[in-house]
């Protein structure tokens, strides 16, 4: 039985996505139609915990072996007719504090409909396919994108990821805590050795306007551009700003706004991207001049070698911005993450391509790169990977207003639904 062959039950996943955002965080009213808000649901909260509930209530209802490890994630494994490594189909769950409904969300929730959509026509893969949901891909409540992933690719250690501490005001909690507070904190070791997937689809909005503004219809990601996180403290000295004259002063936020403005000033000289997403300032007050200010830096390039230059010059740069700004300033660096540029597997694009080709035509698809990380980046340094990307409006996300329009969504996952099944007929040939 091939894709198809298979009965789908058109609509049910874009009501599962309305449904579940409704239940789970539902936040942002940006118009008068009930489905017209975003979604808060931050990593390892109550709604995050509300839906991993749920999730496995689904997925278990649909004969999955459920394994959660012991950073949270979550692999559904639905049996195949022999036993084998299973084919990874992932995305996210949780969300930025001003998310849309679909970042994520709709990998997670197509992933699911494949499943029903097996368990329905009563198909059974020759190897068993697993739906995951990675813990705190967003990093926006704890500071590091693509966490969960990359300690289950032994990218990054347990112990740091256990660490990491919420970043908004009055929430202390670390990421430990808050896995043993909601109860997914699981026995399974987070390594892919101990569990380990054969490949690993995802499908996920653009998050850009390339393929709204190209009218085309399904995006094969070929690879992810590199980025890097810093977090930048910039030292002054705290004086009062109604007897200080300007040539006295070491203002570290006003040193702190030209590097902002140098470092998009780099970003145009390299052709690539930089952003200053968090900044805190002391002694936040009006009438004193500001003596610390940290920030971070969001530095993107299509290429490892372009990021290294760039970063390089930002680092030359920034100090001398201190220097010529005030005796007392400095300068220091604190890195976050770093996601080399990531170039995915020939045999899943192979899958996806003819997949996409069969369902809109080739005329209707493209390949492209990925400006945004995604779960995918860290799975793609262990096991062959690959994306699917379906056109986003205004190429708007991080935003309540993030749409996808209901014949897009059905399309994508009709992609990943052939590009699984032509995987899993290949492991079989």
């Amino acid at each position: 039985m091939s894709f198809s062959s298979l009965t789908i039950q058109k609509g049910r996943l874009l009501s599962t996505i309305h449904d579940t955002a409704e239940k789970f965080g539902a936040k942002g009213v940006w118009g008068p139609e009930s489905t017209q808000t975003g979604v808060c649901r931050l990593s390892l909260g109550d709604y995050d915990k509300q839906v991993r509930d749920w999730l496995i209530q689904e997925t278990t209802a649909l004969g999955c072996k459920v394994k959660v490890d012991e950073i949270g994630n979550i692999f559904s494994v639905f049996p195949g007719k022999k036993d084998g490594i299973p084919t990874g189909m992932g995305s996210h769950l949780d969300t930025q504090p001003t998310g849309g409904r679909y970042d994520g969300i709709y990998g997670v929730l197509s992933g699911l409909e494949v499943l029903r959509t097996m368990k329905e026509n009563n198909f059974v893969p020759e190897y068993p396919i697993a739906l995951v949901d990675w813990t705190n891909e967003e990093g926006a409540r704890f500071p590091m994108s693509i966490m969960a992933s990359s300690v289950w690719a032994e990218q990054q250690t347990l112990e740091y990821a256990y660490n990491l501490k919420s970043v908004f005001e009055n929430d202390d909690a670390t990421v430990e805590q808050e896995l043993k507070r909601i109860g997914y904190l699981g026995p399974e070791k987070a390594s892919y050795k101990t569990n380990p997937l054969k490949a690993h689809f995802e499908i996920h909005i653009e998050q850009g306007p390339i393929l709204e503004g190209e009218q085309k219809e399904i995006g094969i990601v070929v690879g992810v551009q590199a980025y890097v996180w810093y977090k930048v403290r910039v030292y002054g000295k705290a004086q009062h700003t109604g007897t200080t004259p300007l040539p006295a002063r070491s203002d570290a936020l006003l040193a702190t706004s030209h590097m902002i403005v140098r470092g998009n000033e780099l970003a145009k000289k390299h052709n690539c991207l930089f952003s200053v997403g968090v900044l805190t300032l002391q002694p936040h007050a009006v009438n004193v001049i500001p003596e610390f200010v940290e920030f971070t830096i969001d530095i993107r390039h299509v290429k490892d070698s372009g990021l290294a230059e760039i970063l390089k010059e930002v680092k030359e740069e920034f100090p001398k911005i201190a220097e010529a700004s005030g005796k007392k300033l400095s300068v220091e660096f604190e890195h976050i993450f770093t996601s080399d540029a990531v170039n995915f597997d020939k045999e899943c694009i192979k899958c996806v391509t003819e997949s996409a080709y069969e369902i809109v035509g080739q005329s209707k698809s493209r390949e492209m790169l990925s400006g945004a990380g995604h779960d995918s980046c860290a799975t793609s340094t262990r096991i062959p990977t690959s994306m699917i990307f379906i056109p986003s409006k205004d190429g708007v996300s991080h935003n309540p207003e993030e749409y996808s329009a209901p014949e897009e969504i059905a399309t994508g996952f009709e992609v990943l639904l052939s590009s699984v099944l032509k995987y899993d007929a290949a492991r079989k040939d």
